[in-house]
């Protein structure tokens, strides 16, 4: 089946106008309509949804601002970019703080004009769909594209897996996502967090306990081995296991029995035993932190889950994600991001990855007075990576539009330089030389 055609209406009351904006963004992929009045370009908009609506300025019956105002309280994810022959920076200012994507001196460069459609088009389509989608994982990077193919290879097979990342990358998910593919989908997942775990009490946590077996052992206590039997146990920062524990961690991999701590009949048990770390366990065996038998039995399959920096493309799709997710929790009608808020994101370096991306669009979401997230509504420490205000009032205009082209095309390609450049038809040292001008760098 072909994919859909992408929709674009073009709204002025001049026939010739209409003609020549149609020609100049015909292509294969997007579907043109033109319509003369802006009540009709009004009630396509609410029939066909366009992806990008191109509309004058000055109209009778309903100038372009208006029908911008009613456009973006119908579908703020529609992009509305106006056009004039009397340019102003005030008006300019008005527009993008009601909405507009972007805002064009007439006559339009048909040039300038294709780029900014192209660059809007293919921001849309950083959205996240079901195709960036993976049993609870988003992400459409190529290490994350080959994260789930190595999942899937992994899930029919694996008795022990060890899963390594950074903090805040999704090391769970990742484990969950291993279960749900996996032989014994149907049966308990059960985690534990070594790091929260007092020392004296690893063992009984694990492997159960019988009545007496010590002070204050009153009565007998499954462990979360056999609570597990049947399905999957996730030992989160296994790093912090202590070397005892290790063990008998190791004999019961080994075996697949367990031992209640003061008994001495062996239990049997089946489960799949996933470990989660952040830290270099091989560091740690060289330290003596960590048993080298159990590492390498841990190891035998192994899975490392980039860290967010890794995967810059992911940033976007990510971000729109966690606004859907968060606009229906908090019940706010929030759409998405504006260009400038997502040009925040995508320089921002995400030291803490993808919970850091989480917790920063739940702040924005509760902080936001509009329908669309903007770079106040975002945590503060952000604000350091925010793009400085346009250039001075006297600059040429040319040189604002240059500016706002490349912060779109670096926006549109989630901050991957050589995407942008390729999108303004440069080299990627051309663009570095753009960015440092307008300190972008």
């Amino acid at each position: 089946m072909a994919d859909p055609l992408t929709e674009i209406l073009i709204v002025d009351d001049h026939a010739e106008s209409l003609d020549l904006l149609a020609s100049a963004l015909r292509a294969p992929g997007l579907s043109i309509r033109c319509v003369q009045d802006p009540e009709e370009a009004l009630r396509l908009v609410k029939v066909y949804r366009p992806r990008v609506v191109l509309t004058d300025l000055v109209m009778p019956k309903l100038s372009g601002l208006e029908l911008l105002e009613k456009i973006v309280a119908f579908d703020a994810t529609i992009d509305v970019l106006l056009m004039t022959a009397h340019y102003t920076t005030e008006t300019a200012v008005q527009a993008i703080k009601k909405g507009a994507a972007d805002y064009l001196n007439k006559p339009v460069s048909l040039k300038l004009l294709r780029e900014r459609v192209g660059l809007l088009v293919a921001s849309a389509q950083a959205r996240p769909d079901p195709a960036n989608s993976f049993h609870g994982l988003v992400g459409c990077a190529k290490n994350m594209t080959a994260l789930f193919l190595r999942l899937q290879r992994i899930a029919p097979h694996y008795r022990t897996v060890l899963i390594t990342g950074a903090t805040g990358t999704g090391k769970e998910l990742v484990a969950r996502a291993l279960h749900n593919l996996s032989p014994v989908a149907s049966g308990q997942y059960v985690v534990l967090n070594c790091s929260a775990v007092v020392e004296t009490l690893f063992e009984s946590e694990l492997f159960g306990h019988v009545r007496g077996a010590f002070t204050g052992a009153t009565s007998d206590k499954t462990g979360l081995f056999e609570h597990a039997n049947g399905g999957t146990l996730l030992l989160d920062e296994i790093g912090d296991m202590p070397l005892s524990t290790q063990a008998k961690l190791l004999r019961v991999l080994q075996n697949q029995e367990i031992l209640r701590v003061g008994s001495l009949a062996p239990r049997k048990v089946a489960v799949h035993v996933i470990a989660a770390t952040n830290v270099d366990l091989r560091a740690a065996v060289a330290q003596g932190r960590f048993r080298e038998d159990l590492f390498y039995r841990l190891a035998m399959l192994e899975i490392h889950v980039p860290s967010l920096a890794d995967r810059p493309d992911d940033i976007l799709p990510l971000a729109q994600h966690f606004v859907t997710r968060f606009a229906a929790e908090y019940r706010r009608s929030i759409a998405g991001l504006t260009p400038k808020a997502l040009l925040v994101l995508t320089r921002y370096g995400w030291p803490g990855n993808v919970r850091e991306l989480e917790n920063a669009i739940g702040h924005a979401c509760i902080m936001a007075t509009g329908n669309l997230l903007d770079v106040p509504d975002l945590p503060p420490h952000l604000l350091a990576a925010a793009p400085t205000e346009s250039v001075a009032p006297d600059d040429h205009p040319l040189e604002r539009q240059e500016r706002h082209l490349v912060e779109q095309a670096l926006a549109a390609a989630a901050g991957n330089q050589s995407r942008a450049a390729a999108s303004l038809n440069i080299g990627r040292d051309a663009l570095r030389y753009k960015m440092k001008k307008f300190g972008l760098l």
